[in-house]
């Protein structure tokens, strides 16, 4: 079975919104299956990040899954996502419901 995140996504469909204080990651690809990233400490996500850093705008990169993971909080995500993740929440709205609310 392919990776069903490998297809990347702009910055304003991701798959996965995380959020840290003033930073905010946009999960817009993965590289690898998620239940083969567990394992690798240097598995690679593609997000766009924005912080105070970077002046409001989002600037586009690999950053390791590990450090989004241990700094971030998921803030939103599509469901197949969360499925895939094996993330059991009551309610977490889709990125495209979050942004929408937001702005």
């Amino acid at each position: 079975m392919p990776n069903p995140f490998a297809k990347s996504r702009t910055k304003d469909n991701p798959y996965a919104i995380f959020r840290a204080g003033d930073f905010e990651w946009r999960l817009l690809k993965t590289y690898r299956m998620a239940k083969h990233e567990a394992k690798d400490p240097y598995a690679r996500w593609f997000v766009a990040a924005k912080s105070d850093n970077t002046f409001g705008s989002f600037e586009l990169g690999d950053t390791y899954r590990s450090e989004v993971l241990r700094y971030g909080t998921l803030y939103a995500a599509e469901p197949e996502w969360l499925e895939a993740y094996g993330i059991r929440k009551e309610y977490l709205p889709t990125p495209a419901e979050l942004l929408a609310n937001e702005s």
